[in-house]
């Protein structure tokens, strides 16, 4: 099954995203990385050797990433198995992989998610056909994988992502929004089915507002307040935007969804949540 495939197992794969990705000093990451080169936090056996403090150690970037399955991908299908220390030659090539790779799994993330809102049969027939498309890429060998065009297939699927969110969300009516809506009051905001794709809400107060059939994918939740908020029925959230935001028991997430593990343990405001129980995650790099 498709979602499967695209939950992270970190057991699974070779640090990829520990490696592959670049990045630069800042309030995400102690020191700056660049591509293609190992954390010095990255043991041996490809775990993270600070995980339980990366926040503390200045590496909050890598508590906010998910691969979406990609790393065991590439690591046990694409390589086989082969891991990029015991074969040095495999580096390049499997760190060029595992970035595409990464986008390809994100898309296939978002269509399934299309394909999950109650949409009519011709876009369902077409969001299929992405979802058949995109999930091909994944088979293609190393030389092949790097050599996709994938801004040109992102392309093709975004469209089909805006006709989704449109249908699902044209039911609602919702309220105006401020226009800078960085570290904005929303708090107790009736979101439901807003447009809030791409939106800056960094800082922004969403304690108890109510974000169901809102359209959320590519919105920045880095350190938004969203105890006791309504995000089960938001549109394209995912996991990512959770952990950079703030939260507490109180919050409503989706099932498929992990409560992040440094979210407050204790409900402030709102109602009793409906999300899993919380979980550590194995933690990534934020891709750059």
């Amino acid at each position: 099954m498709v979602a499967e495939r695209l939950k992270a197992d970190c057991s699974r794969c070779f640090g990829l995203c520990c490696v592959a990705p670049a990045f630069a000093r800042s309030s995400d990451f102690a020191i700056d990385k660049p591509a293609g080169h190992a954390c010095p936090n990255l043991g041996d056996g490809f775990g993270c050797g600070i995980h339980a403090s990366l926040r503390e150690r200045g590496f909050a970037g890598c508590t906010v990433y998910d691969c979406f399955g990609a790393g065991q991908q590439v690591a046990q299908v694409t390589f086989a198995g082969r891991d990029w220390r015991s074969d040095p030659s495999s580096a390049a090539p499997m760190f060029a992989a595992f970035t595409v790779m990464r986008q390809v799994h994100e898309l296939l993330w978002y269509l399934g998610e299309a394909r999950s809102l109650p949409v009519g049969a011709a876009l369902a027939a077409t969001l299929d056909r992405a979802l058949a498309d995109t999930d091909t890429l994944t088979g293609l060998d190393a030389a092949a994988l790097a050599a996709v065009d994938v801004e040109a297939h992102r392309s093709r699927c975004v469209p089909l992502l805006r006709e989704a969110s449109e249908l699902a969300r044209a039911g609602y009516r919702a309220a105006p929004l401020p226009a800078d809506l960085m570290g904005a009051n929303l708090r107790g905001a009736d979101l439901r089915g807003a447009a809030l794709r791409g939106a800056l809400l960094v800082g922004a107060d969403l304690r108890g507002a109510d974000l169901r059939a809102a359209d959320v994918i590519g919105a920045d939740l880095r350190g938004a307040d969203v105890r006791g908020a309504r995000l089960d029925g938001a549109l394209f959230l995912i996991q990512s935007q959770l952990d950079a935001s703030r939260g507490d028991a109180s919050t409503r997430i989706p099932e498929r969804l992990t409560r992040p593990a440094h979210w407050a343990a204790s409900a402030t405001s709102g109602p009793a949540s409906l999300g899993r129980a919380a979980g550590k995650r194995a933690a990534k790099p934020r891709r750059r």
